[in-house]
């Protein structure tokens, strides 16, 4: 396994580079409803072997050491929460980011929009910039929109923004424990959801940068930045993009130890990786890796999607 301690903010930026204070916003109602239920899918409990001591692994992320954990009966999202969801979930509710509340967001420096004003570029990371008016809505800056991409993933939403979602949608975040399971498929110890070679037959199973980090991709998945939350083939439990495309935020704090962390001030974990993970910088799109992210952050490549209780 690789030997390093440090989370590259190729990942997912975090907030907490930048001392700024939230716009207050008001309070919008969320109610617990039952939306968007049909996508839920049954997981079968049981015990799996979770975490990895592969040599393509980062010790330093705690993905290891590779222990049997048990998991209860529980139903997930198929696909991630896209756009036209998140969509009617502020229609209903009236609620403000805090993407918004802050009045920016993290964005790639591919995609900033022409009509952006002030950026903020991150330490130690050319390729970040904290832009001005960078929401869920115009996921580039101003001049952006996603009309075209009410199927994708919807972007720039907090761990806060996707628990309040999941309570609206009377569903919630899904365990670090689960997100495993659930992303393995089926499958024991492999390193993709798929099995163990990324593109098997030469085909492309999921959506990470092609090329070189961080300048030129050549988009041999098909995309350059998200794609639609159902894309590539499903994972043997009927799961999408549970590889790449975007970081989905789970309920547990981020801890580099088996037992979980509990203080309030704790990044929370995110899984799956995203479009911008490479194998040279960051190959976090397999089915063990995890990272982290402050509760108020948000970024171009962070999603999510909902579990339930059965």
């Amino acid at each position: 396994m690789k030997e390093t301690n440090e989370i590259k903010p190729c990942c997912a930026a975090s907030r907490s580079n930048f001392q700024e204070e939230k716009t207050p916003a008001e309070k919008a109602t969320v109610s617990s409803g039952s939306a968007f239920q049909e996508k839920l899918i049954y997981i079968p409990g049981g015990e799996f072997w979770m975490g990895t001591e592969d040599e393509e692994g980062f010790p330093g992320d705690g993905e290891g050491p590779v222990r049997k954990v048990q998991v209860k009966p529980f139903y997930m999202d198929a696909h991630t929460v896209t756009n036209a969801e998140f969509d009617a979930f502020v229609r209903d509710t009236g609620y403000v980011t805090e993407a918004e509340q802050y009045r920016w967001s993290f964005v790639f420096h591919h995609f900033i929009s022409k009509q952006a004003g002030q950026v903020q570029q991150l330490p130690d990371t050319p390729w970040w910039y904290g832009v001005d008016e960078a929401f869920w809505y115009q996921p580039e800056g101003p001049g952006s929109t996603i009309e075209d991409r009410m199927d994708h993933p919807v972007t720039h939403v907090s761990w806060n923004d996707a628990e309040a979602f999941s309570k609206w949608a009377g569903k919630r975040l899904p365990t670090e424990a689960e997100w495993e399971y659930a992303a393995r498929g089926g499958l024991e110890q492999n390193r993709y959801p798929w099995g163990n070679e990324l593109t098997p037959g030469g085909e492309y199973y999921c959506n990470i940068w092609q090329g070189k980090f961080p300048f030129e991709n050549t988009k041999e998945d098909g995309y350059a930045s998200t794609a639609p939350s159902v894309s590539f083939p499903p994972n043997g439990y009927g799961l999408y993009n549970v590889s790449g495309n975007v970081w989905e935020w789970c309920s547990d704090y981020f801890s580099t130890n088996p037992s979980p962390a509990s203080d309030q001030d704790t990044p929370m974990v995110i899984r799956g990786g995203s479009y911008l993970c490479h194998h040279s910088y960051c190959n976090r799109y397999r089915v063990a890796a995890r990272s982290m992210n402050t509760k108020d952050s948000s970024t171009g490549n962070m999603g999510f999607r909902c579990a339930a209780d059965v």
